[in-house]
């Protein structure tokens, strides 16, 4: 949602109670259900939306989808019509995150809850139908950040093992020094006030060095994380961050395809025209669907149109 004031105001504005799944719009040839899932030691438990294409049989490549929001604002419902968008234009088990938020619950409540929930999504392959080999993270904005960072986490713990990592227009970096940030301090959806305070509201009390798993740019190696998907806006102050990472993506050997769009404000918000906002959600989907099966199924068909 755009944010005209602060992001604490909006918080105060915004935050409300999860629709009941009954309620949600309903997407023909999907089906959704919601599970509690273990939280982190200590903490309540995850709760996950679990999307599956319907009349799919076959264990199906799946994907952790973790929603954006500057940290602190979205949740499963706004990621819905999304989220079930994917489980179709890929023909994949979608598990769409519900994380705590900043400013009640900084940094890491909110990656520890997303790690709990990959955990839970590579434990239970039978359960949801899921292929174990074809298991990826996908996230925007602040979303692409938590799931950068879960990328980091599974290779210091040594799993689970991840197939691919989709992040659109994602936080990347607490320093906020690149000239784009630099640039854009007044554009809209995002700029670098908004930044600014995401950050404070994320790390909260945090002291000392910023972790790589917090901010994913500060990552002195890459070496050994999944293939990539990135993509960046040409007007939002996050570009130079995406792109900047994609290329150390890529010098670290790690597969990485990545696309910045000139013409739009971050998440793909306007001056670009509805049709190349559309064009922008259908290479999304594409790139999701062969990210988790880069050798095509017989069965799959064409990519699915976003709507």
């Amino acid at each position: 949602m755009p944010v005209t004031g602060s992001l604490a105001e909006a918080v105060a504005e915004h935050r409300g109670a999860l629709l009941p799944v009954g309620a949600l719009p309903a997407v023909p040839g999907v089906s959704v259900r919601e599970v509690t899932v273990p939280g982190p030691p200590g903490a309540p438990g995850v709760l996950l939306r679990v999307y599956r294409p319907e009349g799919t049989g076959a264990a199906l490549p799946s994907v952790l989808w973790v929603h954006g929001g500057g940290f602190c604002l979205g949740n499963v419902d706004s990621v819905h019509l999304g989220a079930a968008q994917a489980a179709l234009a890929a023909r994949a088990v979608v598990v769409a995150v519900s994380y705590r938020l900043a400013p009640e619950d900084p940094f890491p409540a909110g990656l520890d809850d997303c790690w709990a929930a990959l955990e839970w999504v590579a434990g239970h392959p039978g359960e949801l139908g899921a292929d174990p080999a074809r298991l990826a993270v996908a996230g925007a904005s602040s979303g692409g950040c938590l799931a950068a960072g879960l990328t980091l986490l599974a290779r210091e713990r040594g799993g689970p093992a991840l197939c691919f990592q989709h992040l659109s227009t994602p936080v990347l970096d607490d320093r906020l020094a690149t000239g784009s940030m630099t640039a854009f301090t007044d554009t809209p959806i995002w700029n670098r006030r908004l930044a600014e305070e995401s950050w404070s509201l994320y790390l909260g009390a945090w002291s000392g060095p910023v972790p790589e798993h917090a901010a994913p740019a500060r990552a002195a190696d890459l070496t050994g994380l999944p293939p990539a998907y990135l993509s960046t806006a040409g007007l939002d102050p996050l570009r130079d961050e995406g792109l900047e990472y994609a290329l150390r993506l890529a010098r670290a050997g790690v597969p990485v395809e990545v696309h910045n769009f000139p013409g739009a404000h971050h998440a793909f918000g306007g001056p670009a025209t509805p049709q190349e906002q559309r064009r922008i959600a259908v290479e999304h989907l594409d790139a999701l669907r062969r990210g988790l099966d880069p050798v095509p199924r017989p069965d799959a068909g064409p990519p699915a149109a976003a709507v």
